[in-house]
């Protein structure tokens, strides 16, 4: 075996293969933290009778969403955990690329279900705000069918359910959801008084590191 083959390997692929490691290595102590952190990613659709959807033609009342979010969760209570989710992704590529924003931070209470060595199943309610500045529905997302901008804001009310794949002595656990929610959005200082509903879904594919 040829001991100097590896060090031949580009200089980035060290660097995944050294992240890789570090995120595997056992760490019983951190398992046992109250606090959780990670990415989260949600895929998913929704109804939307107010919002201008870029990824569906002007007109059409929702599409696709998705976003990257910082999830955050402590314990609070025995099977009980206040979760935190920010979005990340969805605001900055809406307002660098669309000049527009759709910002929809949520705050929910998770109840353990189930749990075993392996996973735990959680669900719970969920609830946060939506803000939105942009163009309505019926707008083209640039060139002179793009209509007029507005501010529109409300709740979000919603549940999440999710089942994590625990993994006692690594850094980090798996976790799998579903996440349904409803928003009533009402414009702010617009003539054109929108308002209207949104429905929507996604699952959700996050890391939590302890």
């Amino acid at each position: 075996m040829n001991i100097h083959a590896f060090s031949k390997i580009p200089s980035p692929l060290h660097g995944w293969w050294l992240l890789a490691v570090l995120l595997l290595l056992p760490s019983p102590a951190l398992a046992q933290s109250s606090t959780l952190i990670g990415p989260r990613a949600r895929m998913g659709g929704r109804y939307d009778n107010v919002r201008m959807c870029v990824a569906t033609p002007a007109g059409v009342n929702g599409g696709p969403a998705m976003d990257i979010s910082a999830f955050f969760s402590w314990k609070v209570g025995q099977g009980t955990r206040l979760e935190f989710d920010l979005p990340v992704m969805r605001p900055i590529l809406f307002g660098a690329a669309f000049r527009m924003l759709q910002f929809e931070p949520s705050v929910g209470l998770s109840f353990e279900l189930r749990r075993t060595p392996a996973s735990v199943l959680r669900a719970g309610p969920l609830a946060g705000i939506s803000l939105h500045y942009g163009p309505d529905v019926d707008s083209e997302s640039s060139g002179d069918g793009r209509t007029a901008s507005f501010f529109a804001l409300g709740p979000i009310g919603g549940a999440n359910a999710s089942l994590t794949f625990l993994r006692p002595r690594g850094r980090f656990d798996v976790q799998v959801g579903l996440t349904l929610y409803a928003t009533r959005l009402v414009s702010v200082d617009d003539p054109a008084d929108h308002k209207g509903f949104v429905l929507g879904g996604s699952l959700d594919i996050g890391l939590l590191f302890h």
